[in-house]
């Protein structure tokens, strides 16, 4: 693999501007080698039955079948193309990190965040995917969220807890936290195999990394990262049945 033009890419996206202007920026990196353009689903699985495609990058909101859905049908290919979501939107955040997508590009899409994103696919391509990577990758899914005006994807081992904010989830990591437009109740209901549990109508947690569970002046609380988070009434026996069970589990090991 040569260090220039060596990556085939496909742009989907139904609005003629849209699509002229990603795949102006596409064809000035020089790392493509080929670009194919579709205007909706159906033209763009034409395109993948006839031609090799490394990388998809794809709008979401299109008539018919939609971009989410074409992902998850490019999921089920036997060698599925990397795939790139560019949107004006971010509600489709979640759904995108369920699906291991790539990146997740917001629209205007500008030149130098569609390089980086170039980047991402291109690093995920040339390092060989050993059977462990890819199984650790699977298990720790990562989540598109802002950063300074930058979307980038944030691993979900890297969540302390959750806080619900209106429809809203505010992801807290060691160093800062994170609004991402999914409701708590949805990544409850997501998370629970991966160890998070519910505390309270307003709070997600992980449960490995709960430090102290006590008794304050207006109920229990949990300690987790040195942040106090309190817990329901409702939920304070099933989360003692859950902390004594992981304690079990640590014993017998």
């Amino acid at each position: 693999m040569t260090d220039r033009g060596f990556l085939r890419v496909l742009a989907v996206d139904d609005e003629p501007p849209a699509l002229d202007e990603l795949a102006y920026l596409l064809r000035a990196d020089p790392r493509v080698a080929r670009l194919h353009t579709a205007a909706d689903a159906t033209e763009a699985l034409r395109v993948l039955r006839d031609a090799d495609v490394d990388v998809v990058f794809l709008d979401i909101r299109m008539p018919g079948l939609d971009g989410m859905e074409l992902a998850r049908v490019l999921r089920r290919f036997a060698r599925p193309p990397a795939i790139v979501f560019v949107t004006a939107y971010d509600d489709g955040a979640v759904d995108a990190f369920d699906l291991g997508v790539a990146d997740y590009v917001r629209k205007p899409v500008q030149a130098e965040r569609l390089s980086e994103s170039i980047r991402r696919v291109v690093s995920a391509r040339v390092v060989p995917a050993h059977p462990a990577a890819l199984a650790r990758a699977e298990e720790d899914p990562t989540i598109p969220v802002e950063l300074a005006g930058t979307t980038r994807m944030l691993p979900r081992s890297a969540v302390r807890w959750v806080e619900a904010q209106g429809d809203y989830a505010r992801l807290h990591t060691s160093d800062g936290s994170h609004l991402v437009r999914v409701p708590l109740a949805t990544l409850a209901d997501r998370w629970a195999d991966a160890g998070f549990v519910r505390i309270h109508r307003s709070y997600l947690v992980q449960l490995r990394l709960i430090a102290e569970l006590r008794l304050a002046n207006s109920g229990y609380v949990v300690v987790v990262d040195g942040a106090e988070l309190p817990v329901s009434r409702r939920h304070t026996r099933e989360l003692k049945d859950k902390l004594v069970r992981a304690a079990k589990q640590d014993w017998n090991r």
